[in-house]
């Protein structure tokens, strides 16, 4: 799309919708997210296509007759679908910013969707591990796998016809076949026979927001942060701003010290996240307190240099105890334009389900919500008021689309993948290339930790050093290796404001790529 004359957003919304085809897991038509534009005449928008929960949907939407949370119910099918907002924020952000015609940005992926992929080894591996869960719903099974119910094998076609006729609807229709058209209809069927809240008004009803930017600064430079209802925003303005007094540049990396203070940090950001963040169409969410050194210092005050602090001491009060399909890419063109665009189905291949005559996977995502009021566990299970499920609510979001500008050039597009990791794995980057000046490839290659305050252990990706976790232990940490061998995926992208060149960084950890026009390739 650059290489036709496109600007950035124009190639943002093509890759969209072409990894809705390639990377099924993740890309999509049936989920939603978050788009930052930064222009280079100096406007800047937030875009919020997230998911809302169907109007007839109730903070007991996952409780059984009991009261107990009906994991299954979350986690597959019909029930847990919000409507998704994909086709009408990626709708919106052309019709604000694009200059290519709409159409020619959904054809490439309804070429690929038709004439069909090679299968690659990462969706190959994933068909392989959920393809019992694809097998519930009879759509799925039709699209990914073969008669006798095995997955589609690396290297084999994968032809989706119902996908290119939707992307076909989608490019000869706008949003508008989408939302008001046959894919609404077709979807709505499918609610209506399985017994889910999900309709067509639903559908005529969704509306992307177009937000103000969150901006704050930091070592002379300006951070562009997606507001509520993302939390990532709001938790990585407070983690830089906790730790900018302790001068960690100091350290000249992230040593032990470093790690420590980073996780600590971490620990208040996530409690402040799991108190007062929540959907801002529906309550009030203090942001300008949560980022005033009113609130920052005396939190600040009680990290300790030496010793890890216990998470209980933060956060809503505490009841007693009882891997990802969210997918980011940053892109910038020659005049300086810059998108980061992170968007999910929640779990990988979301809830399981294509609706019949469709061909694409919908989400699970109204699992993002609290799942039982005044219920908040040492386990990470979240119960406060502001993410409570409600008709029209749009949940709460870990994804952390970033743009960093100075003097009001791009200097840095960023974002990840990864559920809650997200805020960790984005805040790590920002903060190693703008405290520590690292180059974006060592930043990117970095072994990343998350502390999420509940629970409250400090977790690591394997490639970290045995030395740094047994300095990190002796500060009091309960240090334990990540559930996954890798944290993120984080694709990004540094720019040098002055030459106006560009490097581009795949994250290696699952199957980034890099490209450009040309002429302007950079090496791979």
């Amino acid at each position: 799309m650059l290489t036709r004359g496109g600007n950035a957003i124009d190639a943002a919304v093509a890759v969209a919708f072409a990894l809705a085809v390639t990377y099924p897991e993740a890309g999509n038509l049936g989920g939603g997210g978050f788009m930052l534009v930064a222009l280079a005449d100096g406007r800047t928008a937030a875009i919020d296509y997230r998911e809302t929960a169907p109007r007839r949907v109730d903070e007991a939407l996952f409780l059984d007759a009991r009261g107990a949370v009906d994991q299954e119910r979350r986690a597959f099918g019909h029930h847990a679908v919000g409507v998704p907002g994909t086709v009408a924020g990626l709708a919106e952000a052309h019709r604000r910013f694009g200059t290519l015609p709409f159409a020619a940005l959904v054809e490439p992926a309804r070429r690929l969707a038709e004439e069909g992929i090679v299968v690659q080894p990462a969706l190959a591996a994933g068909l392989a591990e959920h393809a019992r869960d694809l097998a519930r719903f009879p759509a799925s099974a039709a699209q990914f796998l073969h008669a006798d119910g095995t997955p589609v094998e690396a290297g084999e076609r994968l032809v989706q016809r119902d996908l290119g006729n939707s992307l076909r609807w989608i490019a000869e229709g706008g949003a508008a076949a989408f939302y008001d058209g046959p894919i609404a209809a077709l979807i709505a069927a499918e609610m209506a026979r399985a017994g889910a809240s999900l309709d067509a008004r639903d559908f005529a009803e969704y509306r992307p927001i177009v937000r103000d930017v969150l901006a704050v600064r930091h070592r002379g430079a300006e951070l562009l942060l997606m507001p509520p209802p993302s939390s990532g925003g709001v938790a990585l303005a407070q983690m830089v701003a906790l730790l900018a007094p302790f001068e960690l540049r100091r350290e000249g990396g992230f040593t032990p010290r470093a790690r420590h203070l980073f996780a600590e940090a971490s620990r208040r950001a996530f409690a402040d996240r799991a108190r007062w963040l929540g959907d801002p169409e529906a309550s009030a969410i203090p942001v300008a307190m949560l980022l005033d050194e009113a609130h920052l210092a005396p939190l600040r005050a009680t990290i300790d240099p030496q010793r890890a602090s216990r998470s209980d001491a933060f956060g809503p009060p505490l009841a007693e105890p009882r891997g990802s399909s969210t997918t980011h890419f940053s892109i910038v063109d020659a005049a300086g334009n810059a998108v980061a665009n992170t968007y999910t189905l929640e779990e990988r291949f979301g809830g399981k389900l294509v609706a019949p005559g469709t061909g694409f996977l919908l989400n699970n995502e109204l699992q993002d919500f609290n799942p039982q009021r005044g219920v908040t566990t040492r386990d990470g299970q979240i119960g406060t008021e502001p993410n409570l499920a409600r008709g029209g609510r749009r949940p709460l979001s870990s994804m952390t689309p970033c743009i960093v500008r100075r003097d009001g050039e791009v200097v840095l597009v960023t974002g990840s993948p990864g559920g809650r990791t997200i805020i960790s794995t984005v805040t790590q980057i920002v903060f190693d290339v703008l405290e520590f000046e690292t180059p974006l490839p060592q930043a990117i290659a970095r072994p990343r930790q998350h502390h999420g305050w509940f629970p409250d252990a400090l977790r690591h990706e394997a490639a970290l050093e045995e030395a740094t976790r047994t300095a990190l232990a002796t500060y009091g940490h309960v240090v334990e290796p990540a559930k996954q061998r890798w944290q993120g995926d984080a694709h990004s992208i540094a720019r040098d404001p002055t030459s106006g060149v560009v490097q581009a960084v795949a994250d290696d950890r699952v199957e980034g790529w890099a490209a450009a026009p040309p002429d302007e390739a950079p090496p791979r």
